[in-house]
């Protein structure tokens, strides 16, 4: 991904009056020189705040580094319409000067029928990189990578290493670090650029390089990616395809926009809010409105089997009516907690806090918090239910069931994303929503239950 940039603009950034007033008189070079001194951001901004015909012609007026670094703060919508509007020629030269995975990741987006076009006005040899990375499946480090790095043979001098990074500067991701391989582009190693500055010209790299680099494969889960880069401190993880020949990096920059999007994705997910490669607020009503219907849709029917529950225990709540007081409490309750649970294990999953060797561990740890939870949150309840019937045996039922519950709750909180991780299922799929469904079930169920074994004679 292209460097971040400061989101506020500067002192003399261009303001909308300002840019409106010099787009409509046609005075292009004095706008032109106004915009190249704004931040990415704000000309984005401004872009925006103007009709999308208008904004295509001040675009092109942008020098074409910031327009690059602008173009990636666009909404897809926009973009797909200015790549519609460039001529073969200018969508070429703008499509080559960006990053191999910022491009990859565009070709991924836009419809097929821009997707081909694009594709085929490339230079054969940007082709075949951006067909490479398009090969490699969805969320994973092959589609992350860059393949613009600093390789080092081992065999070289310092001297080599240090003329061939000057000459390949200037259209590489990251210098700071360049990695050593053999002649088969097997990754032996790797070395920072002050540790070449500083050493003997006339030494050998493998002589001064880091042995055993960490790295990654082509096929590894760019979650995985993330934790890996974040654990051993990198500036950028090394990717090598399946016979361990170094293909591409990943950088730091492109964690944070892995994580960010994965964040958002796992949100979604445990609020049973499905989201779209647009994005949930760039998505169209109907297609929300569907997207989420079909979670809601089936968790009504399965919210059935609660009802069918309490349906049947008519004479029993016809006897003591108070018992049905108390439903929303439980399983309100019993909701809530198994909510808590699955959260917590959900990140710390996602986190690599938790592993899943320990997953009986960390269950029953959650099954003992939800105990100790029950018991207090059940001495209130008790007190209060008798307060409120008057009955001492339903306050003992109330009392009883939340601390069955809540027990039941972390169990279920707790083991469900580990039962969907090793059935390669995303833990976040553990919605709230199920959860609370779940429990609803459960819940009602041991209600009436123990009501049935203490009230009933």
């Amino acid at each position: 991904m292209s460097e971040g940039f400061a989101e506020k603009p500067s002192p003399e950034a261009l303001d909308e009056n300002t840019f409106k007033e010099l787009l409509e008189s046609k005075q292009y070079r004095a706008l032109r020189g106004r915009l190249s001194n704004s931040e990415p951001t704000h000309v984005a901004d401004l872009l925006a705040s103007i009709p999308a015909d208008e904004a295509v012609i001040a675009f092109r007026l942008l020098p074409k580094s910031l327009a690059i670094s602008v173009f990636d703060y666009m909404d897809g919508a926009f973009q797909n319409q200015l790549l519609e509007a460039f001529s073969d020629q200018a969508a070429r030269s703008f499509l080559e000067a960006m990053p191999p995975d910022d491009r990859t990741e565009l070709l991924d987006e836009v419809p097929a029928k821009v997707a081909r076009r694009l594709l085929q006005i490339l230079s054969p040899d940007q082709r075949r990189v951006t067909m490479q990375l398009l090969g490699y499946e969805e969320d994973t480090a092959g589609r992350e990578m860059t393949p613009l790095f600093v390789d080092l043979h081992g065999d070289m001098t310092v001297a080599q290493a240090l003329e061939r990074i000057r000459r390949l500067a200037i259209n590489r991701e990251t210098v700071y670090v360049c990695y050593v391989m053999d002649r088969r582009r097997h990754l032996i190693g790797t070395v920072s650029l002050r540790e070449l500055v500083v050493a003997d010209p006339d030494a050998s790299v493998t002589n001064i390089m880091r042995p055993d680099p960490v790295f990654v494969s082509t096929h590894t889960d760019r979650e995985e990616v993330a934790r890996e880069l974040r654990e051993h401190n990198l500036l950028a993880i090394p990717v090598v395809d399946a016979e361990d020949r170094l293909v591409g990096i990943i950088t730091y920059d492109d964690v944070v926009d892995i994580v960010e999007q994965e964040a958002t994705e796992d949100i979604y997910r445990f609020g049973a809010v499905p989201g779209t490669e647009r994005g949930y607020f760039a998505s169209r009503i109907l297609s929300v409105v569907r997207r989420r219907g079909v979670w809601l849709l089936l968790l009504i029917v399965v919210n059935t089997i609660t009802g069918s529950i309490i349906a049947g225990q008519e004479r029993l709540l016809g006897e003591i009516l108070i018992l049905a007081a108390f439903i929303p409490l439980l399983i309100g309750t019993g909701g809530n907690v198994g909510a808590q649970s699955a959260t917590v294990v959900i990140r710390g999953l996602a986190t690599g806090e938790v592993k899943p060797r320990r997953a009986l561990a960390v269950v029953l740890r959650e099954a003992g918090i939800g105990a100790i939870l029950g018991v207090v949150l059940g001495a209130v309840a008790l007190g209060w239910a008798y307060m409120l019937g008057g009955n001492l045996k339903v306050a003992i039922v109330v009392c009883t069931t939340l601390v069955a519950i809540s027990v039941m709750a972390t169990l279920v909180g707790g083991a469900l994303p580990f039962i969907f991780r090793l059935f390669k299922v995303d833990p976040a799929l553990v919605s709230a929503p199920f959860i609370t469904t779940i429990m609803d079930i459960f819940g009602v169920a041991l209600y009436f239950g123990i009501a049935h074994m203490i009230l009933v004679v």
